[in-house]
Protein backbone atom coordinates (compact mmCIF):
# COMPACT_ATOMS: atom_id res chain seq x y z
CA UNK A 1 0.00 0.00 0.00
CA UNK A 2 2.79 2.40 0.93
CA UNK A 3 4.56 1.68 -2.38
CA UNK A 4 1.31 2.35 -4.30
CA UNK A 5 0.85 5.70 -2.53
CA UNK A 6 4.40 6.74 -3.33
CA UNK A 7 3.96 5.74 -6.97
CA UNK A 8 0.72 7.71 -7.23
CA UNK A 9 2.34 10.77 -5.62
CA UNK A 10 5.26 10.60 -8.04
CA UNK A 11 2.87 10.40 -11.00
CA UNK A 12 0.91 13.46 -9.82
CA UNK A 13 4.14 15.40 -9.25
CA UNK A 14 5.41 14.51 -12.73
CA UNK A 15 2.11 15.59 -14.30
CA UNK A 16 2.23 18.91 -12.45
CA UNK A 17 5.79 19.56 -13.66
CA UNK A 18 4.86 18.72 -17.25
CA UNK A 19 1.72 20.91 -17.09
CA UNK A 20 3.71 23.84 -15.71
CA UNK A 21 6.35 23.41 -18.41
CA UNK A 22 3.67 23.38 -21.10
CA UNK A 23 2.01 26.50 -19.65
CA UNK A 24 5.34 28.32 -19.59
CA UNK A 25 5.93 27.39 -23.22
CA UNK A 26 2.48 28.70 -24.23
CA UNK A 27 2.95 31.90 -22.23
CA UNK A 28 6.41 32.47 -23.68
CA UNK A 29 5.10 32.02 -27.23
CA UNK A 30 2.22 34.42 -26.53
CA UNK A 31 4.58 36.96 -24.96
CA UNK A 32 6.95 36.75 -27.91
CA UNK A 33 4.12 37.38 -30.35
CA UNK A 34 2.85 40.30 -28.25
CA UNK A 35 6.28 41.89 -27.95
CA UNK A 36 7.03 41.55 -31.65
CA UNK A 37 3.63 42.87 -32.70
CA UNK A 38 3.80 45.78 -30.26
CA UNK A 39 7.10 46.84 -31.78
CA UNK A 40 5.95 46.66 -35.39
CA UNK A 41 2.17 46.86 -35.64
CA UNK A 42 0.48 45.78 -38.82
CA UNK A 43 -1.33 47.80 -41.47
CA UNK A 44 -4.78 46.26 -41.89
CA UNK A 45 -8.50 46.77 -41.50
CA UNK A 46 -9.44 45.78 -37.96
CA UNK A 47 -13.03 44.92 -37.03
CA UNK A 48 -14.22 45.58 -33.50
CA UNK A 49 -14.51 42.45 -31.36
CA UNK A 50 -17.68 43.05 -29.33
CA UNK A 51 -16.88 40.19 -26.96
CA UNK A 52 -13.73 42.02 -25.82
CA UNK A 53 -14.72 45.67 -26.19
CA UNK A 54 -16.61 48.18 -24.05
CA UNK A 55 -18.44 51.36 -25.04
CA UNK A 56 -19.45 52.95 -21.76
CA UNK A 57 -20.60 56.25 -20.33
CA UNK A 58 -21.56 57.82 -17.03
CA UNK A 59 -23.71 60.78 -16.02
CA UNK A 60 -23.94 62.47 -12.63
CA UNK A 61 -27.24 62.01 -10.78
CA UNK A 62 -28.49 64.85 -8.54
CA UNK A 63 -24.94 66.08 -8.15
CA UNK A 64 -24.13 63.06 -6.00
CA UNK A 65 -22.71 60.10 -7.92
CA UNK A 66 -22.16 58.95 -11.48
CA UNK A 67 -24.61 56.43 -12.92
CA UNK A 68 -22.89 54.20 -15.51
CA UNK A 69 -24.19 52.54 -18.64
CA UNK A 70 -23.02 51.04 -21.89
CA UNK A 71 -24.16 49.95 -25.36
CA UNK A 72 -24.39 46.21 -25.97
CA UNK A 73 -24.72 46.36 -29.77
CA UNK A 74 -22.15 48.19 -31.89
CA UNK A 75 -19.98 47.78 -34.96
CA UNK A 76 -16.86 49.50 -36.20
CA UNK A 77 -13.66 49.31 -38.18
CA UNK A 78 -10.18 50.73 -37.74
CA UNK A 79 -8.18 51.11 -40.93
CA UNK A 80 -4.72 51.26 -39.40
CA UNK A 81 -1.73 52.53 -41.37
CA UNK A 82 1.44 51.40 -39.60
CA UNK A 83 3.69 53.45 -41.87
CA UNK A 84 1.79 56.69 -41.26
CA UNK A 85 -0.71 56.55 -38.41
CA UNK A 86 -2.13 59.94 -39.42
CA UNK A 87 -3.55 58.25 -42.52
CA UNK A 88 -5.55 55.80 -40.44
CA UNK A 89 -9.35 56.04 -40.27
CA UNK A 90 -12.03 54.97 -37.80
CA UNK A 91 -15.76 54.35 -38.23
CA UNK A 92 -18.19 53.37 -35.52
CA UNK A 93 -21.94 52.85 -35.02
CA UNK A 94 -23.92 51.93 -31.89
CA UNK A 95 -27.54 50.82 -31.71
CA UNK A 96 -29.22 53.08 -29.15
CA UNK A 97 -31.85 50.44 -28.43
CA UNK A 98 -29.06 48.37 -26.86
CA UNK A 99 -28.46 50.93 -24.11
CA UNK A 100 -28.07 49.25 -20.74
CA UNK A 101 -27.81 50.96 -17.36
CA UNK A 102 -28.88 47.93 -15.37
CA UNK A 103 -32.44 49.21 -14.74
CA UNK A 104 -35.06 48.23 -17.32
CA UNK A 105 -37.43 51.12 -16.54
CA UNK A 106 -34.64 53.68 -16.87
CA UNK A 107 -33.41 52.11 -20.10
CA UNK A 108 -36.90 52.32 -21.62
CA UNK A 109 -37.11 55.98 -20.58
CA UNK A 110 -33.76 56.68 -22.23
CA UNK A 111 -35.10 55.16 -25.47
CA UNK A 112 -38.14 57.49 -25.42
CA UNK A 113 -38.65 60.97 -26.87
CA UNK A 114 -37.45 62.49 -23.59
CA UNK A 115 -33.94 61.30 -24.41
CA UNK A 116 -32.70 59.43 -27.50
CA UNK A 117 -36.01 58.92 -29.38
CA UNK A 118 -34.75 55.66 -30.84
CA UNK A 119 -37.62 55.14 -33.29
CA UNK A 120 -36.47 58.22 -35.21
CA UNK A 121 -32.76 58.14 -34.38
CA UNK A 122 -31.74 54.49 -33.92
CA UNK A 123 -27.97 54.93 -34.24
CA UNK A 124 -25.08 56.90 -32.77
CA UNK A 125 -22.27 57.18 -35.31
CA UNK A 126 -18.71 58.43 -35.59
CA UNK A 127 -16.58 58.82 -38.71
CA UNK A 128 -13.04 60.14 -38.42
CA UNK A 129 -11.79 63.07 -40.46
CA UNK A 130 -8.29 63.49 -39.02
CA UNK A 131 -5.68 61.68 -36.94
CA UNK A 132 -2.79 63.76 -35.61
CA UNK A 133 -0.17 63.74 -32.91
CA UNK A 134 0.12 66.64 -30.48
CA UNK A 135 3.26 66.28 -28.40
CA UNK A 136 3.22 62.70 -27.11
CA UNK A 137 -0.54 62.30 -27.49
CA UNK A 138 -2.48 61.04 -30.51
CA UNK A 139 -5.74 62.87 -31.21
CA UNK A 140 -8.71 61.64 -33.23
CA UNK A 141 -11.13 64.10 -34.85
CA UNK A 142 -14.34 63.14 -36.57
CA UNK A 143 -18.05 63.67 -37.14
CA UNK A 144 -20.10 62.45 -34.18
CA UNK A 145 -23.85 62.13 -34.77
CA UNK A 146 -26.38 61.60 -31.98
CA UNK A 147 -30.15 62.13 -32.12
CA UNK A 148 -29.79 63.60 -35.61
CA UNK A 149 -27.24 66.23 -34.59
CA UNK A 150 -23.77 66.03 -36.15
CA UNK A 151 -20.80 67.75 -34.55
CA UNK A 152 -17.05 67.53 -35.02
CA UNK A 153 -15.33 66.33 -31.86
CA UNK A 154 -11.69 65.66 -31.01
CA UNK A 155 -10.46 63.35 -28.29
CA UNK A 156 -7.19 61.68 -27.23
CA UNK A 157 -6.64 57.97 -27.77
CA UNK A 158 -3.98 55.39 -27.03
CA UNK A 159 -2.98 52.28 -28.95
CA UNK A 160 -2.31 49.73 -26.24
CA UNK A 161 -0.58 47.19 -28.48
CA UNK A 162 -0.94 44.30 -30.90
CA UNK A 163 -0.94 40.54 -30.64
CA UNK A 164 0.40 38.98 -33.80
CA UNK A 165 -1.63 36.30 -35.52
CA UNK A 166 -0.82 32.62 -35.55
CA UNK A 167 -1.98 29.76 -37.74
CA UNK A 168 -5.54 30.05 -36.43
CA UNK A 169 -6.10 33.71 -35.55
CA UNK A 170 -5.55 37.08 -37.12
CA UNK A 171 -3.75 40.05 -35.58
CA UNK A 172 -5.40 41.90 -32.72
CA UNK A 173 -4.95 45.50 -31.67
CA UNK A 174 -6.08 47.34 -28.55
CA UNK A 175 -7.08 50.97 -28.20
CA UNK A 176 -8.54 53.14 -25.45
CA UNK A 177 -10.08 56.60 -25.40
CA UNK A 178 -11.93 58.89 -23.02
CA UNK A 179 -13.80 62.10 -23.72
CA UNK A 180 -16.67 64.24 -22.44
CA UNK A 181 -19.62 65.63 -24.38
CA UNK A 182 -22.53 67.85 -23.40
CA UNK A 183 -25.85 66.10 -23.99
CA UNK A 184 -27.64 69.41 -24.55
CA UNK A 185 -25.50 70.00 -27.65
CA UNK A 186 -27.40 67.07 -29.17
CA UNK A 187 -30.91 68.10 -28.19
CA UNK A 188 -31.14 65.90 -25.09
CA UNK A 189 -32.43 68.40 -22.54
CA UNK A 190 -34.72 66.40 -20.26
CA UNK A 191 -34.42 67.09 -16.52
CA UNK A 192 -34.62 70.20 -14.35
CA UNK A 193 -32.87 71.54 -11.29
CA UNK A 194 -33.34 70.53 -7.69
CA UNK A 195 -34.41 73.16 -5.11
CA UNK A 196 -30.73 73.78 -4.34
CA UNK A 197 -30.06 74.55 -8.01
CA UNK A 198 -28.18 71.35 -8.77
CA UNK A 199 -29.27 69.60 -12.00
CA UNK A 200 -31.19 66.38 -11.42
CA UNK A 201 -29.30 64.93 -14.39
CA UNK A 202 -25.84 66.20 -15.29
CA UNK A 203 -25.25 67.74 -18.70
CA UNK A 204 -21.78 66.27 -19.09
CA UNK A 205 -21.57 62.70 -20.37
CA UNK A 206 -18.23 61.05 -19.74
CA UNK A 207 -17.43 58.42 -22.36
CA UNK A 208 -15.02 55.54 -21.84
CA UNK A 209 -13.97 53.35 -24.76
CA UNK A 210 -12.00 50.11 -24.49
CA UNK A 211 -11.58 48.41 -27.85
CA UNK A 212 -10.09 45.19 -29.09
CA UNK A 213 -10.16 44.76 -32.86
CA UNK A 214 -9.23 41.90 -35.13
CA UNK A 215 -7.72 41.75 -38.62
CA UNK A 216 -8.54 38.23 -39.89
CA UNK A 217 -5.68 36.09 -41.07
CA UNK A 218 -5.48 36.15 -44.86
CA UNK A 219 -6.66 32.87 -46.30
CA UNK A 220 -4.31 31.07 -48.60
CA UNK A 221 -5.47 30.98 -52.19
CA UNK A 222 -6.87 27.63 -53.23
CA UNK A 223 -4.57 25.65 -55.46
CA UNK A 224 -6.05 25.22 -58.90
CA UNK A 225 -6.01 21.65 -60.30
CA UNK A 226 -3.79 21.03 -63.29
Amino acid sequence: MKRMMLTAFAAVLALAVLSQTGAEAVNTTHADRFSEATMNGESATYTLDKAHSFIGFKVKHMGLIYVPGYFRDFTGTINYNAGDVSRSTVEFSAKVTSIDTGVAGRDNHLRSKDFFEVETHPDITFKSTKVEKKGDQWMLTGDFTMKGVKKSITFPFNITGWVAGNERNGTRMGATAETTINRRDYGITYGGNLPNGVPSIGDEVKINIQLEALAPKAEAKATQPN
